[in-house]
C-alpha cells in the first residue's frame, strides 16, 4: 500500500513537471510569440487624422444620421412609414383605447390628490 501511495505520488510529480516542460517549450514555439504582446509585430500607425479629416466608414454613419434627422424635422412623423406601419398603428392605439377606457394616449394623464379628512380622536 505504502509503495502505491508513493508511485502515485512520484507519478502525480512527474505530470507536474511534464506540464511545466510543455509550457515552457509552448512559450518558446514561434506562434507564442506572435501571440505575445511584446513581439515585435506591427506598431501603431504613425499617420494621425488631422481634425478635418474622418474615416470613411464614420463620415458614411454621420452623414446617414444627419440625413435622417433632417427627413424627420421636415416629415414631423417617422421616416419611410408605409401605409402597413400606419394601419398597425392605428390599430394598436384602438386597442389600448378599448382596454384603458378611451382618453387621450398621446398625453400624459393628469391625477389629482384630495387631502384625507382626519378625526379627531379625544383622549380620555
Amino acid at each position: 500500500m505504502a509503495a502505491s501511495l508513493l508511485r502515485i505520488g512520484r507519478l502525480g510529480y512527474c505530470v507536474k513537471c511534464l506540464q511545466a516542460e510543455s509550457w515552457v517549450s509552448l512559450s518558446r514555439t514561434s506562434t507564442a510569440a506572435t501571440f505575445s504582446s511584446k513581439s515585435g509585430g506591427s506598431k501603431k500607425s504613425t499617420k494621425k487624422n488631422t481634425p478635418g479629416q474622418m474615416d470613411p466608414i464614420q463620415k458614411l454613419f454621420l452623414d446617414s444620421i444627419r440625413e435622417y434627422s433632417s427627413k424627420s424635422q421636415a416629415t414631423g412623423a417617422l421616416v419611410d412609414a408605409g401605409p402597413e406601419y400606419q394601419k398597425a398603428l392605428a390599430e394598436e392605439i384602438a386597442k389600448l383605447q378599448r382596454l384603458y377606457g378611451g382618453g387621450d394616449l398621446a398625453s400624459f394623464p393628469e391625477f389629482t390628490f384630495t387631502e384625507p379628512k382626519f378625526d379627531e380622536v379625544s383622549q380620555k
